[in-house]
């Protein structure tokens, strides 16, 4: 049994920069930094990914836990809806698109690996459950099981490979609802923070509100792992924008992933907060973006991942962002945010 409490980064001990190969990894190349990045083809350094979307979708199940099931769409049908909108992005300087389905609500990473060969784009996929929106998506053991096990069931993911396929997750995904977290939603962030303290996997959660930030950021800590291990998903959902340089000042990341064409000034008024109070290296940026709807006749409609090219960047030039913030915003910090590597609560 696996005690909650402050890990070694890797089991056996085995580091990169020595050249050596990382516990079900294949060995990297000499030369490569000590940080690194896993897609669905293996691990890439962080300065590779380029302009990163870090949060979108490409395929979604919402049928619920106990009914979803690789036999509910065809994998032909959804990987020729998702190819041109993919290349479409491809078209306008995207290079990464980290792909935020996990278990139980859709996550196929044979597709996705099939799509980044198809298209030459990273994509990274994730482990962790999804407790949000009432628990639909949680499987039942996990009602069963202590935060241990369930991070056992994350970590041989990490080690093994994603169900038989030898593709690695990058990144622990979760979800909650607002505050106060239930039970199991406590479980699954503790759950989280064991993986990231065994794995180096970053922590990303979606989250109902600002208290419940505050909340899972309490849980990660007491966890041993420090608030740098950990991105708030969502946190344009809250609008007291307080609570985003909270987090951002204790070195979380603070992820306004819900961009639209429509919402642009909500999105600068994020923006030059972070940037006024010298945060701007602690914001993640994406659209939360496609997908392929299983269930909807040929997948339902499929929104695109072009509205921050076409319409942030450009209002964010007119603005007074230099090609520097840009740069930080869209490739620097989630080359940072998504690296593999152990961050152990800062002792002071």
């Amino acid at each position: 049994m696996r005690r909650y409490t402050r890990r070694s980064f890797i089991k056996d001990g085995i580091t990169i920069a020595a050249g050596c190969s990382l516990p079900g990894l294949t060995s990297y190349a000499a030369g490569l930094p000590p940080d690194f990045v896993i897609t669905v083809n293996g691990p890439i350094s962080p300065g590779k990914l380029g302009f990163t979307l870090i949060h979108e979708h490409i395929m979604v199940d919402f049928i619920g836990a106990t009914k979803v099931s690789g036999s509910r769409y065809n994998k032909e049908e959804v990987f020729n809806k998702a190819l041109p909108v993919l290349l479409a992005a491809k078209d306008k300087g995207i290079k990464t698109i980290i792909e935020c389905t996990p278990a139980y609500l859709g996550r196929d990473v044979q597709l996705l690996k099939r799509l980044s060969e198809a298209t030459k784009l990273n994509l990274i996929t994730n482990t962790g459950y999804y407790g949000a929106a009432k628990e639909k998506y949680i499987p039942p053991h996990a009602y069963d099981e202590s935060s241990n096990q369930i991070a056992d069931r994350w970590i041989a993911e990490w080690k093994n490979g994603i169900e038989g396929s030898g593709i690695k997750p990058g990144f622990i995904k979760c979800g909650v609802d607002k505050y106060p977290l239930s039970p199991v939603q406590r479980k699954l962030v503790e759950a989280a923070a064991i993986t990231h303290l065994e794995t180096g996997l970053t922590i990303g959660v979606h989250t109902g509100d600002g208290k419940a930030a505050l909340e899972e950021m309490k849980i990660i800590t007491t966890g041993g792992a420090d608030p740098s291990s950990w991105i708030w998903i969502h946190a344009q959902n809250e609008a007291d924008r307080t609570y985003h340089l909270q987090v951002a000042k204790s070195g979380g990341w603070v992820s306004f992933d819900g961009f639209s064409k429509n919402n642009s000034a909500d999105y600068l008024r994020f923006l030059d907060d972070m940037k006024t109070a010298e945060q701007l290296g602690r914001v993640l940026i994406s659209q939360d973006a496609g997908w392929y709807h299983v269930g909807e006749p040929e997948g339902g409609n499929y929104r695109g991942y072009n509205d921050i090219p076409d319409f942030l960047v450009p209002a964010m030039k007119a603005n007074g962002f230099t090609e520097r913030e840009l740069n930080l915003v869209f490739s620097t910090n989630p080359g940072t945010a998504f690296s593999v590597s152990k961050k152990p609560l800062k002792v002071k």
